[in-house]
């Protein structure tokens, strides 16, 4: 069983260095503090390695195989050679996801998904995401906003952040929504 369409999707989006991985940790902290399952899926523009040196894994991708999958008593993963194949679509990643209450995607700035757009003044020569992206629902930044048409939070006040997404995509809600349309049985 997988992440269907109906689980609630939102985007942390910004330039490099505008705080989206801490923000999206923040996030998963405070989602799972309020008892959510959330999954992420983050973005990556240079290659990356889940296994080097002489692990066997690593062994077995450098020997030819095109997936190894690599399975403990904790966690499991499944690492797949591209080999010059297109990298998957958003939509076919969050469809090998586990069911979850909420899907937090870090990067992807381009996808048209609600996202959430990260502003730090240092990066304030890049150009803001908003005023094209009809996708973005938010800001969060560490300095004044002029003429946003969104909601601007603190890129600090995560809990605010967190009733928002809660708020307009609604996993928590939802859930609600759900358990009040569960008929209780009778006597209660």
């Amino acid at each position: 069983m997988s992440a269907t369409a109906s689980t609630p999707i939102i985007g942390i989006a910004g330039w490099k260095n505008s705080g989206k991985t801490t923000l999206t940790v923040r996030l998963v902290e405070e989602f799972t503090r309020r008892g959510l399952k959330v999954a992420t899926v983050k973005h990556a523009h240079h290659a990356f390695q889940i296994d080097e040196g002489e692990t066997d894994s690593a062994r077995h991708r450098r020997a030819g195989a095109r997936q190894v999958a690599i399975v403990s008593s904790r966690r499991w993963a499944i690492v797949s050679e591209l080999d010059g194949a297109p990298e998957p679509s958003l939509e076919e990643v969050i469809s090998c996801l586990d069911p979850c209450d909420l899907i937090i995607v870090e990067g992807y700035k381009r996808a048209p998904i609600p996202k959430i757009e990260l502003r730090r003044s240092q990066s304030l020569t890049k150009q803001p995401l908003a005023p094209d992206d009809p996708m973005v629902i938010a800001i969060a930044a560490d300095h004044p906003v002029e003429d946003a048409n969104v909601p601007v939070f603190s890129i600090d006040d995560t809990p605010a952040i967190a009733d928002f997404i809660d708020e307009t995509i609604g996993p928590l809600k939802k859930r609600k929504i759900a358990a009040d349309a569960t008929p209780s049985s009778p006597g209660e």
